[in-house]
């Protein structure tokens, strides 16, 4: 039986952070499938289908990594790919209490699928997707902080070169 897990998330957009993760799940697990959830209460600056192009972009070096979308219940699309596992990054300790309360629900709705956290690297715990933005926004050097196909289209959709 493979051992399938989910790496889900907004990913709007991915990261090095995320992509760190990514990886790491990718070498333990022999299926990830990177879910971009659609989250209808934050407004996206990348549309899910841009954000699942930048993923399966940055990630075609991963042959056991899946780009896939998904509107609803995390654990029902755990299910639908017959995964048993959810991979989560941690940056801090303020991440701990949010994911544990995630993952309580999730064992609520399917006790039959486990949550692994992983600790990000010590050089991407103050990264989020929304600081990238941020910076990006006023023109800032994102280049260490996601893939140059990510920081390009970052670029083209803050109208900079």
């Amino acid at each position: 039986m493979s051992k399938i897990a989910v790496v889900p998330g907004s990913f709007d957009p991915i990261t090095f952070g995320h992509l760190d993760i990514i990886k790491r799940g990718a070498s333990v697990f022999d299926e990830i499938h990177v879910v971009v959830l659609n989250n209808s209460s934050k407004k996206s600056l990348f549309t899910v289908e841009e954000r699942m192009a930048l993923i399966s972009e940055v990630t075609a070096s991963l042959p056991n990594v899946h780009v896939d979308s998904f509107s609803g219940l995390l654990v029902e699309y755990a299910k639908n790919v017959n995964a048993h596992a959810i991979v989560r990054g941690l940056r801090a300790v303020s991440d701990f209490e949010y994911e544990m309360q995630i993952t309580s629900m999730n064992r609520v709705l399917n006790e039959k699928i486990e949550t692994f956290f992983i600790m990000t690297n010590n050089q991407y715990s103050f990264l989020s997707s929304s600081i990238v933005k941020e910076v990006a926004k006023y023109g800032g050097n994102i280049s260490e902080l996601v893939p140059k196909q990510v920081e390009a289209a970052l670029k083209m959709k803050f109208g900079f070169k």
